[in-house]
């Protein structure tokens, strides 16, 4: 192993992040039978087997994963003594970056705001996950998330993201047509839209309790999203996030002097996907873009301010 070829490496990135050789082929500009050669030369040097073919492409193997953190960290230093060779210019990161959140934050929040990201580092190809359930970091299901509950374990790098906040929705026609709403005590004479108990994947889904287990629930979803077209459609009021809440049309806040529900987004990442150049990018554009936008996450405005 000690002839080993840096542009081997080059291939295997590609290849693991493309999951194909064709299109790793494309990306470097080899033909096809060149990509096969080179990885099977690589394994030949690291004297293990890095890909296994599947219906869904090249998958790595245990191997090929751990080969992918040792070679991604050496690309990650290579761009920090490029960084520093080029009095901090900015340089092109490259690669693939998995990030998992909640349904809502990913898809009203993060997706839009991710134009910006991708115009600045366009040879890095992002993938959202936004669900109705934790991911796995350990299983490499994700390279980082923005998770709601803090990691109780030490083996994750941690840092608080932002607060927000949640409130409850209903359209004007559901209040009009009930009675009225002037303290948390009348909750008790409505109808709620809430989270199906045994499949909630955080105790921090569990907002109707702050006020009484005999709210009446009439309509219930893993889906947040649902909850709040449920909401829109006159079912009942829902307690959503300020950043769903205020922009889904016909929804007004209840009773947003009285009530204050605040939680706060953690990001998370394993150490070693931490370290690689583009997760510290998108983390530092992370919290660029919920600092920019700080009233709305609280709830003080509806206007979503972009970066320029």
């Amino acid at each position: 192993m000690s002839n080993l070829d840096w542009d081997n490496f080059r291939v295997f990135l590609a290849t693991a992040r493309t999951r194909s050789g064709l299109e790793a082929s494309y990306l470097l500009k080899m033909s096809q039978p060149t990509i096969s050669r080179r990885i099977q030369k690589l394994e030949q040097e690291v004297g293990s087997k890095l890909f296994n073919r599947s219906s869904q492409g090249l998958q790595l193997t245990a191997e090929g994963y751990e080969l992918l953190e040792h070679v991604e960290k050496l690309e990650s230093t290579l761009s920090e003594i490029k960084i520093n060779n080029n009095n901090g210019d900015r340089i092109e990161l490259s690669g693939e970056i998995r990030i998992g959140s909640t349904e809502a934050f990913g898809t009203f929040f993060l997706t839009p705001h991710m134009a910006n990201f991708c115009e600045r580092h366009q040879a890095i190809t992002v993938d959202i996950l936004p669900l109705s359930r934790s991911l796995n970091l350990s299983k490499r299901e994700a390279d980082t998330s923005v998770a709601i509950d803090r990691p109780s374990t030490s083996s994750f790098v941690t840092r608080r993201l932002t607060e927000y906040r949640l409130l409850p929705y209903a359209t004007p026609e559901y209040l009009d047509s009930h009675s009225s709403i002037k303290q948390v005590e009348d909750f008790q004479a409505h109808r709620w839209i809430d989270f199906v108990d045994d499949l909630v994947f955080s105790p921090e889904q569990f907002h109707l309790h702050k006020w009484g287990a005999s709210l009446k629930r009439c309509f219930r979803s893993t889906s947040v999203m649902a909850q709040a077209q449920a909401a829109k459609a006159g079912l009942g009021i829902a307690v959503l996030p300020c950043f769903l809440g205020s922009v889904t049309e016909n929804l007004v806040p209840v009773l947003p002097d009285k009530v204050d529900i605040q939680r706060t987004f953690w990001l998370v990442a394993p150490p070693e996907r931490r370290e690689l150049a583009r997760v510290r990018a998108l983390w530092e554009y992370l919290s660029e873009i919920v600092e920019l936008n700080a009233d709305l996450l609280d709830g003080r405005t509806t206007e979503i301010k972009w970066i320029v």
